[in-house]
């Protein structure tokens, strides 16, 4: 049932509550009988007469607990009185409307009706229904307002709707503000606020108070407001309020046994009786095992409170020393993997010794051994050396896709260098930009230099950056080195406006190939894709992946890549076993898959890079079933190693949406943290950080912003990497990924910050000021950056800002659109209104209407382009400067098959890129 559902048509069993009591073996049934028809008179209840029963005695608990979890049937009367009569005794079991009774008065009613000689009863004195007083009825319902609508911030089963129950002793001295305090500092530490809404319950009137975990206990209901009476049936529940709820009947009651709800108005309801704090619970809200730890931690955080109501709240700590113990274990991996003692190139080289004629890559039509790669990478890694590449270098990689790339890349870690892949379809500057910030000692592939320059005897590759000219033959057998020597550096985006270098040692590509493995089951029977730029870590995973299992790997050309279909044929063509994606990719590829004829050989599907949408596999399922290829969603990060955690996916997880990215890899761990440090149990949301055998040594040239993200774990030893991302752990150690803490976004399966782009345009002189932003729609092809900007001269041009962002920027980072203003909408802070940006400029252009019949191909072409863009288009217009990227292509190249125009490839649009040209084009091949 929806939350809105459930607040417009509430469960009668949500609004009734329940009291019992247990009497002596000869009660008088008659008596009692008599005595309830005089109190309901008295009380002016319509409530008709007491239902007498007689129980087998073996029965008499199951028959108590089913009479006090029946609610009233709707339009029937506000009490029923229910007496069990048994061998052992005789159980009064009353069941009301809580707002028409309440927790004072079913206390009076049911000290009346058990009391052992008759009070001085009379129909002239009925007791007043909104008598309160705190004394008669300590009550307290708790909440955060700050996450309305999370209602599953701890999980429990998503299918049915039951009440458990969970007990626990409270300390001596417990009251009221102590009661309030101890759960609203809980409650901060699950939703990460400073104040959360506390809703205390006197008598039957209910205060909102706001804890401030900044301050102690004493008084905390002194400064609470007028309350507010009980819903009646029918009442819409606030928003946002009441998580969680704590009551008991007066303490000079007779029940021994009160039911605040027969089934909870919000997830948890702790009801407190005494020195025992009852956990009612919906199944569907709350798992068991995290209202048990909930109810410790309230507990524990009790005690520091009765034991000085003064204590800050937000240094009372809810874990105990066994609590964090069980938490770090319960995100750490399976198993712990030795450390790597070799480097990559050496397990490939021992690989192609035993197996010189298995096959190890091929692009194209080209096709190297696992003998011939050996031998290339051993001729590059010499001629590295001739060049005056000496061990620790770095060398830049700046080559299209080919076997020569696999090729140069593993002979410069044969020459004891790390390699740093440059993508050659990325703008100049920013080619010259990751050469000069690396320092370099050599740029494979710049200047029209190739892989041939280094596996043959052509001229020395061109060089920017650092280290000197050398000629010469150069060692016979390069520098080995060790698994601490960096493999590689990648550069990923930054918020200083400027990307920034992660080195990664050897040992932490092994490490993860190690811990893999024999999960998935990878070897030389594999055929993978390289399907990523060598510039996105991804790649790192697909290549080593690939070769230190044995595997075959297939390069995928730059064209095919951005070709769903003719993606999917190479697939189908080289029988490929192991396909590693991006949720968007995939998007695409699905599409194709659904109509084609030619089955996969696929088993073992990857995703990463972003994060995913479970909901859209199944489609997958009904052609691929569960027990013919796996699934596996992974979460990662580039300074931790390409992958961190693994969730193997079923149609099941796929109907429900599932976010979790599973538990953590063997040798890694993950933690999930509060704002200064602490640990976060499972359920609750923080800041995801990463240990283990993955953390990356750091950023290349900056200290500082290394010791910021990469701090001592303190936990387990070593270091850990704070991620910026957002998470909870589940109580079986899968972990949630509930998106980013801070401006940084996923395009395309990229990793972008905001202030990346933001800085680039900044940097021109004909901006004054400038916001980014990210819109997302209902597919991968939807999500689009726009900039607005303030320029400095009223002359400036946006469409020379844009092209100059362009040749800075990778196509995916270059905004759709940018939007000159005359100010940025700020709020009362000064901060940036994001909510007050109007629409983008090229968006607000009305739709071209449907072409005539009749009407010439350019205009039918043009209207399409239309609708796919959201802009007006001119038959000049360049698709990619009006925002198209890739995944918009190919929506388009559909539209145009769709309609009978053409059946095209994203080659075609990449060739001719205005309507003009794309019609010419159609036109010559009709």
């Amino acid at each position: 049932m929806s939350a809105q559902h459930s607040a417009q048509h509430p469960d009668p069993a949500r609004l009734c509550h329940a009291a019992a009591a247990r009497l002596a073996a000869d009660a008088d049934p008659d008596r009692l009988a008599d005595r309830f028809a005089t109190v309901s008179r008295r009380h002016r209840l319509a409530a008709g007469r007491l239902w007498i029963e007689r129980v087998p005695a073996g029965l008499a608990l199951t028959r108590r607990d089913a009479e006090l979890a029946r609610p009233l049937p709707a339009g029937g009367p506000d009490l029923r009185a229910v007496l069990l009569r048994h061998d052992d005794g005789t159980d009064l079991v009353l069941v009301a409307r809580r707002h028409a009774i309440g927790r004072h008065r079913l206390g009076t009613l049911l000290t009346e009706l058990t009391a052992l000689t008759d009070p001085a009863l009379t129909d002239s004195a009925p007791t007043d229904p909104a008598h309160t007083s705190a004394a008669d009825s300590p009550a307290v319902e708790l909440s955060s307002g700050d996450d309305a609508g999370d209602a599953g911030w701890l999980r429990g089963d998503p299918g049915v709707d039951r009440t458990a129950v969970h007990t626990v002793a409270v300390p001596t001295g417990t009251d009221l503000s102590a009661l309030v305090a101890a759960v609203g500092a809980v409650l901060a530490r699950y939703r990460g606020v400073r104040r959360p809404r506390v809703g205390a319950v006197v008598g039957e009137r209910l205060t909102v108070v706001a804890v401030p975990v900044d301050g102690g206990a004493r008084d905390l209901l002194a400064t609470a407001g007028p309350g507010s009476p009980w819903p009646a049936p029918g009442t819409p529940a606030q928003a946002g309020l009441l998580d969680v709820e704590v009551g008991a009947l007066d303490a000079d009651s007779t029940a021994d046994t009160y039911r605040p709800c027969l089934a909870p108005v919000w997830p948890l309801t702790l009801a407190l009786a005494g020195s025992t704090l009852t956990c009612h619970h919906r199944t569907a809200g709350w798992a068991a095992d995290l209202v048990e730890a909930f109810a410790r931690q309230v507990v524990r955080v009790l005690g520091q409170v009765v034991a000085d109501p003064d204590r800050t709240l937000d240094d009372c700590d809810p874990l105990g020393d066994a609590d964090r113990a069980a938490i770090v274990a319960l995100g750490r991996g399976p198993g712990e993997l030795p450390a790597p003692k070799d480097t990559i190139h050496d397990r490939i080289a021992r690989h192609a010794a035993t197996h010189p004629d298995a096959p190890a890559v091929s692009c194209a039509g080209e096709r190297l051994t696992y003998g011939e790669l050996d031998d290339r990478a051993r001729r590059v890694a010499r001629a590295l050396a001739a060049r005056g590449v000496a061990p620790g270098d770095r060398v830049g990689v700046c080559l299209d896709r080919s076997v020569d790339l696999v090729a140069v890349l593993l002979g410069v870690l044969r020459a004891g260098a790390a390699y740093v892949p440059v993508d050659p379809a990325y703008p100049v500057d920013r080619i010259r930009y990751t050469v000069e910030d690396s320092t370099v000692a050599l740029l494979v592939g710049a200047g029209g230099v190739d892989a041939a320059d280094l596996t043959g005897a052509g001229p020395p590759a061109d060089r920017l950056g650092a280290g000197p000219s050398a000629e010469g033959s150069g060692p016979a057998e390069p520098h080995v080195g060790g698994p601490d020597d960096p493999a590689y550096v990648i550069y990923t985006s930054g918020s200083t406006g400027r990307p920034k270098g992660v080195r990664v040692p050897h040992r932490n590509v092994l490490a993860l190939v190690d811990a893999t493995a024999a999960d998935f089951g990878l070897g030389p029977h594999d055929t993978w894709t390289m399907f990523h730029s060598s510039a996105f870590d991804f790649s790192v995973w697909e290549i080593w992946g690939c070769l230190l299992t044995g595997g075959h790997l297939v390069v995928v050309p730059h064209l095919v890549v951005r070709s769903p279909g003719e993606f999917h044929a190479l697939l189908a063509a080289e029988r490929v076993t192991v396909l590693n994606q991006t949720p968007s990719a995939f998007a695409q590829l699905l599409d194709v898959d659904r109509r084609a004829a030619d089955p996969l050989a696929v088993r073992l599907v990857v995703f990463g890079g972003e994060p995913l949408d479970a909901r859209m596999l199944t489609g997958w399922y009904d052609r691929h079933p569960e027990p013919d290829c796996r699934v596996v969603n992974m979460f990662g990060i580039t300074e931790t190693t390409v992958h961190v955690t693994a969730q193997t996916l079923d149609r099941g997880l796929a109907l429900a949406g599932s976010r979790s990215v599973g538990r953590a890899l063997p040798g890694w761990r993950v933690y999930v943290l509060d704002p200064v440090g602490r640990l976060l149990p499972p359920g609750a949301a923080g800041e995801i950080h990463v240990g283990g055998a993955g953390v990356a040594d750091g950023y290349l040239h900056r200290p500082e912003l290394t010791a910021e993200r990469f701090r001592p774990d303190p936990f387990s030893g070593g270091r850990m990497y704070r991620s910026g991302d957002r998470g909870r752990l589940l109580p079986d150690g899968r972990l949630e990924h509930l998106g980013r803490l801070d401006n940084q976004v996923k395009v395309r399966g990229y990793r972008i910050e905001l202030d990346e782009i933001r800085q680039v345009l900044l940097d021109d002189p004909a901006a004054f000021a400038v916001a980014v932003v990210v819109e997302t729609g209902a597919e991968a092809a939807d999500t689009r950056l726009h900039a607005y900007v303030v320029l400095a001269d009223a002359a400036g041009s946006v469409a020379e800002l844009r092209r100059r962002a362009a040749r800075l920027l990778p196509d995916y980072m270059v905004p759709a659109t940018i939007t000159a203003l005359p100010a940025l909408p700020l709020t009362a802070n000064g901060k940036l209104d994001a909510a007050r940006l109007p629409a983008p400029a090229t968006a607000t252009a009305a739709p071209a209407s449907a072409p005539a019949d009749d009407a010439g191909l350019d205009e039918r072409i043009r209207a399409i382009w239309q609708r796919v863009l959201g802009a007006e288009v001119g038959p000049e217009d360049n698709f990619f400067d009006l925002g198209g990227n890739s995944l918009l292509a190919l929506r388009l190249l559909r539209e145009l098959r769709d309609q009978g125009l053409a059946d095209l490839t994203p080659r075609h649009l990449y060739l001719h890129q205005t309507v003009r040209g794309l019609a010419e084009a159609i036109g010559a091949a009709r």
